[in-house]
């Protein structure tokens, strides 16, 4: 197909954004069983955990040990989501090549999600950022609820780009566009690349989408034609935001590669790999996932 990239960046953030709203626990052991698998499918980036409070995020209360434990590729990028400068202590003493803070373009959602306004979230932020790019980490800045908060409606593309204004200023290396709970469609995505690409190029953007709506796929063929090759995605189609009521799972990194791969570009990542990690952690958690592809192995 014509105006697509020729190859993409698939960050693996499943055992991360994947876990951390699932009630069952996962053992640390098949945690770094798993990461261990996706170390091995030709992915280049994983985000193996979130250096958040255990009482937050009980799930995740075992990152410094998975952290200190995986068995780390040399191809593959490790990093975690930091919250403040304790988190991203506890993470470089764990190992991490990246180093993600968060924060949402709503300011009901940013609220309930890290109980501070956009404003004040700011000065924290960069101080991470700070931090961890005199420790020679890489910085992703995050942010949530770009399209639609379950709190506020609609966002408008000029709210997203002032934030994205003061991470980008403050340090960080790239941004990851959030479709927190995933109801976004193609129009709206070609809406904030219009305004953000005026900004930033396009090299520095990663867009993360949700999968409530069914829509993940059609907008992720939507930002390809604006040439963006870089996407955060997880396994089996896990994830979910506890301040976010109503959000579904991420989209599934199997299902990303079907289409990927169906229309010729290239990922450096097995689908086969992939789908036997996905089939691992669905085993683990004893439920079925989303993954339209896990579905159709399962009954083949």
């Amino acid at each position: 197909m014509r105006n697509l990239p020729s190859e993409v960046i698939i960050k693996e953030v499943g055992p991360r954004d994947g876990l951390q709203n699932e009630k069952q626990w996962i053992s640390t052991e098949n945690k770094i069983a798993w990461i261990n698998m996706l170390s091995n499918t030709g992915v280049k980036e994983i985000e193996y955990s979130s250096f958040v409070s255990p009482q937050m995020i009980p799930a995740l209360s075992d990152a410094r040990e998975v952290g200190r434990r995986i068995k780390r590729n040399p191809n593959v990028s490790y990093s975690a989501l930091v919250p403040n400068i304790r988190g991203l202590e506890y993470a470089l003493e764990a190992g991490i090549d990246g180093a993600s803070v968060f924060m949402s373009a709503s300011e009901t959602h940013n609220q309930k999600n890290i109980n501070k306004t956009v404003e004040s979230t700011y000065p924290i932020l960069e101080e991470v950022i700070k931090e961890a790019k005199q420790a020679g980490k890489n910085v992703t800045g995050y942010v949530s609820t770009v399209f639609d908060c379950p709190y506020e409606g609609r966002i408008q593309p000029d709210k997203v780009l002032k934030v994205c204004e003061h991470l980008i200023n403050a340090g960080a290396d790239d941004i990851s566009l959030g479709d927190t709970i995933g109801t976004a469609v193609p129009s709206q995505v070609e809406q904030l690349l219009e305004v953000i690409m005026k900004e930033f190029p396009k090299e520095k953007l990663i867009l993360h989408f949700h999968d409530t709506r069914g829509m993940a796929i059609a907008n992720i063929m939507t930002a390809l034609h604006y040439g963006i090759t870089r996407f955060d995605s997880t396994v089996g189609g896990l994830g979910g935001c506890p301040y976010a009521p109503g959000a579904a799972g991420n989209v599934d990194t199997n299902d990303v590669l079907y289409l990927l791969h169906g229309v010729g570009i290239h990922t450096g990542i097995s689908e086969r790999k992939m789908q036997d990690a996905g089939l691992y952690i669905q085993s683990e958690l004893g439920k079925k996932l989303p993954s339209r592809s896990l579905a159709y192995i399962s009954n083949l």
